[in-house]
């Protein structure tokens, strides 16, 4: 097995972190120009990133993310931003229209591009023998941050990366049967025992910080009653009606 594979199928998350450890002003531009050189829909790089290490900015990030004190304590923090200012800068510029909020197709472009560079920014930082962990609950706090950061209209920030020097090692942890997930040439209907079976390798895996059941756990967020948060800010934003 190449070293590429094995480090894209032993990836963790990590969550504690060398307060003291700094990254290098190297490895820092090394992992902004592998995220910038990920796959992108017409090369439109329809995302912004925005490296915070002002202390009081990342204060103000743990206080609305309690539950993510790692914000503070990593060494380096990054913010993707779904980021469709710049084209609308292009279409002023051409004097065409841009009727941004008639269709969520551009939405779901600025979503991909910035996950496409978030995954090549995960696994820069893995291949210089640090740790990181995606923080998506960011969201909830979206109108704040991007008053806080003076995002401009057309922009919606997306999710966090925490990157820094691991102190508690991490398993690498199950994912769901590959009969679930992997299919060939149409959609393979399966059996629930597959769920059901996973719930008994994760229970057995015994992460700590899973309170429920993963099939619980999904059962309670999708019958909970939407926030409307994120609609929220895109219709603030400019990018939904």
């Amino acid at each position: 097995m190449n070293q590429t594979i094995e480090l894209l199928q032993n990836r963790r998350s990590y969550r504690d972190f060398d307060e003291n450890h700094a990254l290098s002003k190297e490895e820092r531009q090394a992992i902004l120009d592998a995220a910038r050189q990920a796959p992108s829909w017409m090369n439109g790089q329809f995302y912004s990133i925005i490296a915070i290490e002002d202390k009081k900015i990342r204060e103000q990030f743990v206080e609305w993310n309690p539950g993510n004190p790692q914000i503070l304590k990593s060494s380096l923090f990054l913010l993707f931003v779904g980021d469709l200012n710049r084209t609308k800068m292009v279409s002023e510029a051409y004097e065409s229209a841009y009727p941004i909020d008639e269709s969520i197709e551009p939405i779901i472009l600025a979503t991909t591009d910035a996950a496409l560079a978030l995954e090549n920014a995960v696994i820069a930082v893995e291949s210089l023998g640090l740790g990181s962990v995606v923080v998506g609950s960011i969201r909830k706090y979206g109108k704040e941050i991007s008053q806080l950061l003076e995002l401009p209209d057309k922009t919606f920030p997306l999710f966090g990366l925490t990157i820094g020097k691991p102190i508690v090692e991490m398993k690498v942890k199950p994912r769901l049967p590959e009969n679930t997930v992997v299919h060939y040439n149409k959609y393979q209907p399966y059996s629930y025992t597959l769920i059901e079976q996973y719930d008994q390798t994760m229970e057995a895996f015994g992460e700590a910080r899973e309170s429920k059941r993963w099939s619980q756990k999904f059962a309670d967020y999708f019958a909970a009653e939407p926030q409307m948060i994120t609609d929220r800010l895109l219709q603030l934003q400019g990018l939904l009606k």
